[in-house]
């Protein structure tokens, strides 16, 4: 009887659009009408400034691992937590609270490794940060880090690294999802991308952007 309700609570805790709610709370602004009208950390960053874009980022992931843990807070064994997660995830990007026009699911889906595999969401941490001190691109950093995840999550138990030792086939679902999904919902980014003409962050070398070339 409990897990329907929660797994719609999951899809609800996902569909706080905590950027569009700050931005229109503290500074007035609709991140709709800012930026790339994306309702995330990124858009967050570039229209609200660092210490909004941080405080975003750390909110979205703690819904993905609020969400992920919730079948441990009410004792649900029925249901990997994964399942949860990605209700939360699909809530970020297609969320209630704001006509179904979300973000682009990095930081939520973070937030569900964090609440299922803490080792999982270091290594997506370390990653990530590397692409973006390499490109000082989030968009190249979010694309190139669910790549990177694909191959551990696929490869680790081959080794039997400590990351994911044994072979969990409902990762590997999820990570393969989560990764096309990011793919596809940073589709805009890839002609910017490879025009040198995507936003890049004030730090970094700055490879494949206009950046480096100044």
């Amino acid at each position: 009887m409990k897990l329907l309700p929660l797994l719609l609570l999951a899809y609800l805790i996902g569909s706080i659009p905590f950027g569009l709610w700050i931005g229109k709370i503290f500074f007035h602004k609709n991140l709709r009408e800012c930026g790339s009208g994306n309702t995330g950390a990124t858009n967050t960053f570039r229209a609200l400034g660092v210490k909004s874009g941080i405080i975003v980022l750390i909110l979205d992931m703690l819904k993905g691992a609020l969400a992920t843990i919730l079948p441990l807070i009410f004792h649900i064994h029925e249901v990997n937590p994964l399942i949860f997660g990605a209700c939360a995830v699909l809530g970020h990007t297609f969320p209630i609270f704001a006509h179904f026009k979300g973000g682009k699911a990095v930081a939520t889906s973070g937030g569900l490794l964090l609440g299922y595999n803490p080792w999982l969401f270091i290594f997506v941490i370390v990653v990530f940060s590397l692409f973006l001190f390499l490109t000082s691109m989030v968009s190249f950093a979010s694309l190139g880090v669910s790549v990177s995840t694909v191959i551990l999550v696929l490869l680790s138990p081959m080794f039997h690294w400590f990351i994911v030792p044994n072979f969990d086939p409902l990762l590997d679902i999820i990570i393969i999802a989560l990764a096309s999904f990011i793919w596809i919902r940073h589709h805009t980014n890839f002609k910017r991308i490879f025009n040198k003409t995507e936003s890049t962050v004030p730090f970094g070398l700055g490879f494949f952007s206009k950046k480096r070339e100044a």
